[in-house]
């Protein structure tokens, strides 16, 4: 059995302002970097071998900041990883991209999510394959997770009242050549909280 560990990266100014960043390369802020500290010492209580990241800034500094706290080195990166594209809503804040793409208009270069799935199911599998029988802690993005979720709780998981938090940690784990989903890390939204898994 080999355990994967994915968690969500510090938050960005983007994040702080409710911009849609998906493959934007933005740096965490103060904020994130705090938040990447305390994920890392809430993980310390648990053993991992490796640290896996996205390539995109907010991630691997992240990654970084973790591996740090719990003694590992430099994490491996991995471009499967990097968080869904949003194609020309990319900046924009959920209002302005219901106002410019009310639901039902497509969005040009929005990656499907089963296009995610595509990349980061097969991904896990060969990190899983990698890494066998060790504990592996990927950070990744909101959206990455928010697919993943939604694939293996058939879309109940995140509910409308639930968000995927900067630093939150989900766990899977791969044996008998399947992956599954053992830990859901759920936060409930605020009011001034808009639609997460976009971010």
């Amino acid at each position: 059995m080999t355990r994967l560990s994915i968690v969500r990266h510090g938050q960005t100014e983007w994040n702080l302002h409710q911009r849609i960043q998906g493959s934007t390369d933005i740096p965490l802020n103060s904020t994130g970097r705090a938040q990447a500290a305390e994920s890392g010492m809430r993980l310390r209580e648990r053993h991992w071998d490796v640290v896996v990241s996205s390539p995109l800034l907010r991630a691997e500094e992240t990654a970084r900041i973790i591996a740090g706290e719990l003694g590992l080195t430099r994490p491996e990166l991995d471009a499967d990883m990097t968080e869904r594209h949003h194609g020309e809503v990319e900046g924009l804040t959920f209002a302005e991209r219901q106002k410019r793409f009310p639901d039902g208009v497509p969005v040009p270069g929005l990656e499907t999510r089963q296009h995610v799935l595509g990349r980061v199911l097969p991904a896990l599998a060969r990190l899983a394959d990698v890494h066998d029988g060790k504990s592996v802690l990927i950070v990744s993005h909101g959206g990455i997770i928010g697919t993943l979720l939604r694939h293996f709780t058939d879309g109940e998981r995140p509910r409308h009242d639930e968000i995927i938090a900067n630093g939150s940690v989900h766990d899977f784990v791969w044996q008998y050549g399947r992956i599954e989903l053992t830990h859901f890390d759920a936060t409930l939204r605020t009011v001034n909280e808009s639609f997460d898994v976009l971010r």
